[in-house]
């Protein structure tokens, strides 16, 4: 059944979801920060900005007004960056249409609060709409999902029907969506692994082999998984997609901007300069400090995401991070 579906945030993501979400044959209208993008969107049928070349969806409908995009909308969809999330939603709030799915696709620790999103939505929102909110994640490149490749996802919410309702929204025949009921284990795997993700790419940068990388992949769920119990999240949502499944795509593929920037910086680049030309945000940078917060919290012990952090943030040697995390006590595999 056709859905009036809101998309608020126009980067690679956003833009992504949009057209798939279009060419299943919802109303879609997608809202941009940039002005000039929106223009840009409107004039060509194209994200030049964020997904160069892959033409869009007829159908999609473009606004730089918040209002205009969620208003009459049977389901809105957040992809804006974490950090400006709270900002975003803020100026919505008095638009939102009520008793509709919200669904953040987005996938980071608030920095100042050491909330993820559906917690800063629970937040800002009264508690009769928390059984409306909804997180989208997995593996899932966004050019990939653009070109149609076949893609399986997860979406969590308390409410199982709000879970259903978002999988009959997205479900296509090369974008399988599951649901899941947990969604504290759902935002850690996508935010965690992304700060994995740049320690894998430091590592390639560095040189080292696929021993090393298997290694900090293994030994990075372990301490995702770690963090997971502490704040209450089921362990076994780490074993699946939005766990294992976008730790081993974000720490392989070539398109995972996190590793492509620890890949840089284990290359010798300054952080500043590798921001600097990108379009796009890397959440990990961000992520690292507010996931190194969140552990030192809780007393969780998560060595990798600590040197990430002190590497990132710190300025502190990569090789010597790896000294350190090799020569570190010994103990047994436990997770």
């Amino acid at each position: 059944m056709s859905e009036r579906i809101g998309v608020i945030g126009a980067g690679s993501w956003g833009t992504t979801l949009a057209d798939l979400l279009a060419r299943k044959g919802h109303e879609v209208t997608l809202w941009g920060f940039e002005p000039d993008l929106v223009d840009e969107l409107r004039a060509t049928g194209v994200n030049s900005r964020f997904l160069p070349d892959i033409p869009l969806s007829p159908r999609l409908k473009y606004s730089n007004s918040l209002p205009q995009a969620a208003a009459d909308a049977g389901l809105l969809l957040f992809v804006s960056p974490t950090q400006v999330m709270r900002s975003v939603l803020q100026q919505l709030l008095p638009h939102l249409p009520t008793g509709i799915p919200l669904v953040s696709a987005s996938k980071g620790i608030e920095l100042e609060t050491l909330l993820t999103m559906s917690q800063l939505f629970r937040e800002l929102l009264p508690p009769a709409r928390h059984r409306e909110i909804a997180v989208l994640s997995g593996p899932s490149f966004a050019r990939e999902v653009a070109r149609q490749i076949p893609t399986a996802v997860t979406v969590a919410a308390t409410d199982d029907a709000v879970a259903r309702q978002v999988q009959r929204a997205f479900t296509t025949d090369c974008f399988r969506v599951y649901t899941n009921g947990d969604l504290v284990g759902v935002e850690l795997g996508g935010a965690i692994k992304n700060v994995i993700a740049l320690a894998a790419g430091i590592s390639d940068g560095l040189g080292f082999g696929h021993n090393t990388r298997a290694a900090l992949i293994t030994r990075g769920l372990a301490e995702m998984s770690r963090l997971g119990r502490a704040l209450g999240a089921d362990p076994a949502t780490f074993a699946g997609l939005a766990g294992m499944g976008d730790l081993v795509l974000t720490c392989t593929g070539d398109l995972s901007r996190n590793r492509s920037v620890g890949l840089r910086i284990g290359q010798g680049e300054s952080l500043s300069a590798i921001l600097t030309s990108m379009t796009m945000v890397a959440e990990g940078v961000k992520t690292a400090q507010s996931a190194w917060m969140l552990a030192q919290r809780h007393g969780v012990e998560m060595p990798i995401i600590e040197q990430v952090y002190r590497i990132i943030h710190e300025g502190k040697s990569a090789r010597q991070a790896v000294i350190e995390l090799m020569t570190r006590n010994p103990k047994a595999e436990g997770v």
